[in-house]
C-alpha cells in the first residue's frame, strides 16, 4: 500500500505536493482524486487539516460548469440541515446514498460491457454468415457460368 500524500497549503494559496516535491493546482489535486490517491493537505504555518477545504473548492469550481450536481433546492436544504440534530445523520445518509449510486453504476457499466461484447459477438456472427454466402453464390454463379447454355426451345 502505499503511502498517503501530503499536500501543503502555503499562505499564498499555493499548495506543494511533497510526494513530488512540485507545487500543484486544484486541478492537479482533483486528478489525484480521480485516481484514488490518498492525500491530505496541511496548512504549512498551523499544520491544521485542510483537505475538506480544498475539496469544497475543487467541487465549487466544477459547479460552476455546465452541469453541476447541486441545485439552489439541495444546496437550501443542506444549509438549513447545519446545526439541527439531525446534521450528522444527513452526512452519513449523503455518504451511504454515493456508495450506492456507484455501486449501481458499476454495476450498470458491466451490464452494458456485457451488451456490447454480446453485440460484437452477434456482428461477428452475422459477418462471417454473410461471407460464407457470399462465397456460396460466387461459387454457384462461377459454376453456372461454366456450363453451356440450353438452346432456346420456343424458337
Amino acid at each position: 500500500m502505499t503511502e498517503k500524500r501530503i499536500i501543503k497549503k502555503y499562505p499564498n494559496r499555493r499548495l506543494y505536493d511533497t510526494g513530488i516535491s512540485s507545487y500543484i493546482t486544484l486541478e492537479d489535486v482533483k486528478k489525484l482524486v480521480i485516481k484514488g490517491i490518498d492525500f491530505t493537505v496541511l496548512d504549512v504555518k498551523t499544520n491544521e487539516d485542510l483537505t475538506r477545504t480544498i475539496l469544497m473548492q475543487i467541487i465549487s469550481e466544477q459547479e460552476h460548469g455546465e452541469h453541476p450536481i447541486f441545485s439552489a433546492n439541495v444546496l437550501t436544504r443542506i444549509i438549513l440541515a447545519y446545526g439541527k440534530t439531525n446534521q450528522y445523520f444527513l452526512s452519513d445518509y449523503l455518504s451511504r446514498c454515493l456508495e450506492i449510486f456507484e455501486q449501481q453504476q458499476s454495476v450498470f457499466q458491466e451490464h452494458v460491457r456485457q451488451l456490447s461484447d454480446s453485440i460484437d459477438d452477434m456482428t461477428e456472427f452475422t459477418e462471417n454468415n454473410l461471407n460464407i454466402w457470399k462465397k456460396i453464390t460466387d461459387d454457384f454463379f462461377k459454376q453456372e457460368s461454366i456450363l453451356p447454355l440450353e438452346p432456346d426451345r420456343d424458337a
